[in-house]
């Protein structure tokens, strides 16, 4: 599939999610909002980036969280290709490295580096950046995409090699002291890291609102119930984490 053509799907999808063409969007929360998909976040190993299990009656995203949030968003992203158009697929692993030798991989690759970073947008961005600096981009320029776009270092140097924005030899300087680059920037880190241990195994979406209407309907018992959002990993919800204790919370 041409890169015309994958451009053009994302910016389906980015309708269909009910965002605009061109701005950075929450990819996680966008997710979550989709009718009967259950995206769980679970450290899956070291050679895995996400999984797309499909049922008859639902539709489960996996996303390893031992990967930095930027790059979790990347594979969130790439999941939601296989989900939306590889519907004769029931299960598909999906390998960590971005660039896979596997066409279906390859294609879900640029699926969501346009749906992150969506084609005009980026390309006015760095004509800006380009214009207004020193006619390429910079270190800081490359910091200050990825941080607006919410993508990995990995993600953007991808996606700039591809639209030969970038020559393999930048591509490979920039690689380097990823965290330490934003860091000296005023950039806040987390992109760049796994998400706290403690919040590494969670779910969210379809799974938890069923639980709760089987609740509200008398189908199960609370213990039942909070069974269910244990198997999950929500023992936020089970011990009330988040009870607001009467405090107005803004």
């Amino acid at each position: 599939m041409n890169n015309m053509a994958l451009s053009n799907k994302a910016t389906s999808i980015r309708k269909k999610l009910g965002v605009d063409r061109n701005s950075p969007i929450d990819i996680f929360a966008l997710t979550q909002n989709i009718e009967k998909l259950t995206l769980v976040l679970y450290p899956l190993g070291e050679n895995i980036s996400g999984v797309c299990m499909r049922k008859k009656t639902s539709t489960l995203l996996a996303i390893n969280s031992k990967m930095s949030v930027g790059r979790q968003r990347f594979s969130l992203a790439h999941e939601l290709y296989h989900f939306y158009f590889d519907q004769e697929m029931t299960t598909i692993i999906c390998p960590q490295k971005i660039g896979s030798k596997e066409v279906r991989e390859q294609t879900a690759d640029r699926f969501a580096s346009y749906l992150l970073m969506p084609q005009t947008a980026l390309y006015e961005n760095i004509e800006a950046i380009k214009e207004n600096g020193e006619g390429f981009l910079t270190l800081e320029d490359i910091v200050n995409l990825e941080q607006y776009y919410k993508v990995s270092r990995h993600a953007l140097l991808y996606r700039l090699l591809k639209d030969k924005q970038l020559s393999p030899a930048e591509a490979l300087e920039f690689k380097n002291n990823v965290i330490l680059s934003a860091a000296r920037l005023g950039y806040d880190v987390s992109l760049y890291k796994p998400l706290p241990k403690e919040d590494q195994k969670r779910t969210f979406g379809y799974y938890i609102k069923k639980a709760e209407e089987l609740l509200e309907n008398d189908k199960i018992s609370n213990g039942k119930y909070e069974e269910l959002l244990l198997d999950a990993f929500r023992d936020d919800i089970v011990f009330g984490k988040y009870l607001d204790n009467g405090a107005y919370i803004d």
